[in-house]
């Protein structure tokens, strides 16, 4: 077992499990091309919609599990230099999800940790968007237009209006980045299918406060019903936290997106920064840096854990004493305390995800 063999055995590229699904009840929006398309080399035997896979994560509902071994939560809080600068809280902060939303999500927001209505288990959300593929007209909604109020959108609400009329919708395609900052009303559009990664404080939950679902109600096992329930809308919570002093429609799009373009799969092998305190894209919470392409690239040193995903193709990581190997759909912890990473790429296209 793994507390047998010691903590120094997991300092390594970590692979983790790909099944870390959440049910269907929690995500009645979902479709299939996560388990179909992404994970389709993974052999799972998964029935029904999948709307999200937590790739890397340490929340208590959903922790992600190294395969062969315990959870990446405990593996990190057994030794502390796998975290690097985080080793002081314990875990890690880094959450990564994929998305894959077959109907519109429920317009919402995150607050900021600084509120002061969090509770003590729970954690501010910034997040970001990658999209990795796009049907024709999908988008995002991304803001409200410019002359809403807060008096407007709740009359909306209490009158059974649609919201989505209030905001700014963002057509996307493959290679789009975007940061969400807490305060900023969102919604992914059906679709679309992305990978966010996340800043949630370790041991608490993220927190979603919902404007408006659409007016959907579903039955007990999350399938549309018009005689079901209405998922739990936090209305005031949510008006309570927005930013409605901050830009809207095209200045607020201009400030958040950078349109990275498709993955250079077919070129020579490459590392390219989409994201960063200093950008392209502009994020005070994030890095995410695309490898792309075939052949050798080296990755240096990191001060903290990172996380990366396949997107396309496969890869070999060598840190010096083996090798791991990850294809399409898989994601590996690369623990702080590792490196520098020699990486041989095939066709590939993966993201790395670090926090700022």
């Amino acid at each position: 077992m793994w507390d047998k063999v010691g903590a120094k055995n997991w300092r390594r590229p970590l692979r983790l499990t790909a099944d870390n699904f959440t049910p269907p009840a929690r995500t009645p929006w979902g479709g299939r091309r996560i388990v179909d398309e992404l994970k389709a080399g993974q052999a799972l035997s998964v029935s029904g919609p999948v709307g999200e896979a937590w790739e890397l994560s340490v929340e208590p509902d959903f922790p992600s599990r190294v395969e062969d071994g315990p959870t990446l939560d405990e593996v990190l809080r057994a030794d502390p230099t796998l975290l690097g600068c985080e080793a002081d809280l314990g875990s890690t902060a880094l959450l990564i999800k994929l998305v894959d939303a077959a109907d519109d999500l429920s317009l919402q927001i995150h607050p900021s940790d600084a509120d002061p209505m969090l509770g003590p288990g729970q954690s501010g959300k910034p997040e970001a968007w990658y999209i990795i593929d796009a049907e024709p007209g999908a988008g995002l909604y991304l803001g409200f237009v410019e002359g809403v109020s807060r008096q407007g959108v709740s009359r909306a609400i209490e009158e059974g209006n649609a919201l989505d009329r209030l905001m700014s919708f963002v057509p996307v395609s493959a290679g789009d980045l975007f940061v969400i900052e807490p305060g900023t009303p969102h919604a992914i559009g059906k679709g679309v299918l992305l990978l966010e990664p996340q800043r949630v404080n370790p041991g608490k939950r993220g927190i979603t406060y919902r404007y408006w679902d659409w007016n959907r109600r579903y039955d007990a096992s999350g399938k549309l019903d018009d005689a079901g329930e209405p998922r739990t809308l936090h209305v005031e919570r949510a008006l309570d936290v927005t930013d409605w002093e901050g830009p809207r429609g095209q200045a607020l799009i201009d400030r958040i997106r950078y349109p990275g373009g498709p993955a250079p799969v077919d070129d020579s092998a490459s590392l390219e920064t989409l994201m960063s305190p200093t950008g392209p894209l502009r994020s005070e919470s994030f890095f995410l840096r695309r490898l792309a392409g075939s052949g050798h690239i080296e990755l240096g040193v990191a001060d903290r854990l990172q996380g990366l995903t396949m997107v396309e193709g496969r890869l070999t990581l060598d840190d010096g004493e083996m090798t791991t190997e990850l294809e399409r759909g898989q994601t590996a912890a690369l623990p702080a305390s590792i490196g520098p990473l020699g990486v041989d790429l095939h066709a590939a296209h993966a993201m790395l995800c670090t926090l700022a």
